[in-house]
Order: structure tokens, then sequence, then C-alpha cells
């Protein structure tokens, strides 16, 4: 790896320096399986993303040099048409928003949120949401949470969603449960996905919660979010609610 002072200290670092140390892991051929496996075709989800071909431990191995990286940098690697560099981008706003004053976490919650139109795929949305939206919204009220939870972009409804992890890892779980109903027929089966799996981290912290929403709504959620939210229930519990969804879909027939 290229010559950086340890914690990001050298000088004239930017989003240049970024990208000739991420380039130094690229692979083309891991970047023509991620480009499958991200979705990027035509009406795909991720359609017209493109990959270099970085794992992600080894994006994470760049961060830690790049964290003295200036916000101008950032925002010039959160701009790019590369997956890899705007998952490096937001790896460091995370990390500048960990290490910040109430002054600094400002700034970069306002910037992530200007921003989000670049945050436009599950993973960089799971990387960042709970560690710059949802830690910054805990506490302060849930009407911004609320409002990316209406958006038309799924991506918005994705990171309002998933950052309620950090509200759940404070051992809060009732905005969860708002979200959830909220989102519950949700036309996305990435929000389905989303959907269940917060239902069922909420559920390691709080059971009595993730069973009331069950029993209010097994019937009706997406097969996805269900089999997502009861993953860690006791099989008899999980063949219960699966059951409740089987039989919601038998419509009775009409007698003459």
């Amino acid at each position: 790896m290229s010559p950086v002072e340890p914690n990001g200290c050298g000088e004239g670092m930017s989003g240049a320096t970024a990208r000739a140390l991420l380039a130094e892991f690229s692979d083309p051929e891991r970047a023509t399986h991620a480009m499958r496996f991200f979705k990027t075709g035509p009406g795909d989800y991720g359609e017209g993303d493109r990959f270099i071909g970085v794992t992600v431990p080894d994006v994470r191995k760049v961060e830690r040099q790049l964290r003295g990286l200036p916000l101008a940098g950032i925002l010039d690697l959160l701009a790019s048409a590369i997956h890899e560099e705007r998952l490096l981008a937001l790896l460091l706003m995370v990390s500048r928003y960990d290490k910040g004053d109430e002054k600094v976490r400002q700034e970069v919650f306002e910037t992530y949120l200007a921003h989000r139109d670049r945050i436009n795929n599950w993973d960089l949305v799971d990387a960042s949401a709970p560690y710059i939206f949802g830690r910054h919204v805990h506490g302060k009220g849930e009407e911004e949470r609320l409002a990316l939870a209406r958006s038309e972009r799924m991506w918005d409804r994705r990171i309002a969603m998933v950052s309620t992890l950090h509200s759940i890892r404070q051992g809060e779980t009732a905005i969860v449960a708002q979200l959830a109903e909220l989102l519950l027929n949700d036309r996305h089966d990435l929000m389905h996905k989303a959907v269940g799996w917060m239902l069922r981290e909420a559920g390691k912290r709080d059971a009595s919660m993730l069973e009331r929403f069950l029993d209010r709504h097994a019937a009706e959620m997406p097969r996805t979010a269900l089999r997502y939210a009861i993953e860690r229930l006791p099989e008899e519990r999980r063949k219960d609610y699966m059951s409740r969804k089987d039989q919601a879909r038998v419509r009775p027939q009409r007698t003459s």
C-alpha cells in the first residue's frame, strides 16, 4: 500500500489519494461478480452501478489510512460512479461522525442527508444509516425518520428502517414497530428484508414487542419480511406464524 501516515495524518490527502489506494486492491473478476450480486443490470435496483472489485475488508483498510481526509475529499469520493469509492466515503463519514464534536457531527449529518442520492445500494445504506442518521436522530423525536420512511425513494425508506438499529442497541424498540407498520406493504423486496431484519433484531431485546407485532400482522406481512422476523423464534412459533400467512392466502371458494 502507498505510504500514508498512521491514522490518516499525511499531508496532501485527497480523493485522488483514496482512489489510488483503492485501485491497488482492485480485481476485474471480483468486479464482474459484484455487478451481478448488486443487481446492476437494466431495470434492476442497482442499474448502472460500476465496481472495481475491492472487498469490504480492503475498503476498510484504506479507510483506516485516510481518516484525516477533508470533507471536500470525502464528497469527491461520494460523487463517484464507482461503488467502492462511495462506500469508502460513507465509512469515512461514519468515522468523522464518531470522532467529532457536536459541530462536526451536525455537519456530517447534514452532509449525509444532502447527498443521500449517492447512497443508492443496500450495502451503502446498511454501512452508514445506523451510525450517522440513526445515531443523530436518536432521542430527538422521530419526525425526520418518519419523513424518510414516507419518501418515494426506496433508499430513503431503507435508511429510515435500518437506522433504527441504533435505537434497538439502546434498548428502544417502539420506533421499529411504528416504522414496520408504516412500511408493511412496501412494494420492494429490499424493504421487506429490511423490515423483517429490524423486527428480528428488536425481538432479541424485546421479545414481547415482536410477538405483539406478529400476532397483529403475520397474516398480512410479505413472506420475506415474515421469514426474516421469525428467524430466531422457536420452531413451533415459526411454524405457527407461517401457517397464519399461508391460511390468509387461501381464499374461500364461492358457493353456487
